[in-house]
């Protein structure tokens, strides 16, 4: 299965080397999706080999990854891992996710980090908690993490997509999807790291628009 890893970054010049090379030493492409840093990350990313695909000002997390598919669909990928470069995500990772795309039929498979929230702050794991069920209610299968950038989707599922959100609620937006096409969802136990990133997620903002964007999607199913 030819996989293709999209990283979408923003000023992660501290851990964007490290991730990079620990994904190439897997022998992976890597495609990494700038969202207008005011840093070293687009230099960095370019000595490591990776494609860069830059965005002039910053457009979202979700506008990135759009484009970051987008890229993908274009060459022969079989499937495309997204994960973030900030060091939160542990690149060894990917060979689950892949052992797992071998044995089974899912076209999504979701890296779950709700069985070890030792570490997590504690306002993260109560949206995620919140968030988690609400997907699961909408889309009619149990995804205990649905806010998990670190996920394998597959090539088929992906060319169906029609994704417009440019913010976080993005990771919303394909579960929900990939779920009214009849896509299976699978997770997949990940590590994670904190050790005192600042999370770009502002959780009043965020979950506004993830709540808005919910209705949103609600409304338009209505007959």
């Amino acid at each position: 299965m030819k996989t293709c890893v999209v990283v979408p970054t923003y000023n992660e010049s501290g851990a964007i080397g490290s991730v990079l090379a620990q994904i190439k030493k897997q022998g992976l492409d890597v495609v990494v999706v700038d969202d207008g840093s005011q840093d070293n990350t687009v230099a960095i990313a370019e000595r490591c080999g990776a494609v860069v695909l830059r965005s002039d000002r910053n457009e979202g997390k979700g506008a990135s990854l759009v484009k970051g598919f987008r890229y993908c669909l274009s060459k022969d990928f079989d499937a495309v891992i997204t994960m973030d470069g900030d060091g939160q995500h542990v690149p060894q990772d990917i060979a689950q996710f892949l052992r797992q795309a071998r044995v089974s039929g899912a076209g999504i498979f979701i890296g779950t980090r709700m069985s070890k929230t030792k570490h997590m702050p504690p306002l993260r794991f109560l949206t995620n908690r919140f968030m988690s069920w609400f997907i699961s209610q909408v889309t009619g299968q149990y995804i205990p993490d649905t806010q998990c950038g670190f996920r394998l989707i597959r090539r088929q599922v992906l060319e169906k997509f029609v994704l417009k959100s440019r913010k976080y609620e993005i990771e919303s937006e394909m579960l929900i999807q990939a779920a009214r096409l009849g896509a299976q969802i699978e997770s997949v136990p990940i590590e994670t790291v904190y050790s005192g990133q600042k999370s770009q997620i502002n959780p009043c903002i965020d979950t506004w628009r993830f709540i808005r964007f919910i209705f949103r999607e609600l409304w338009n199913t209505q007959p």
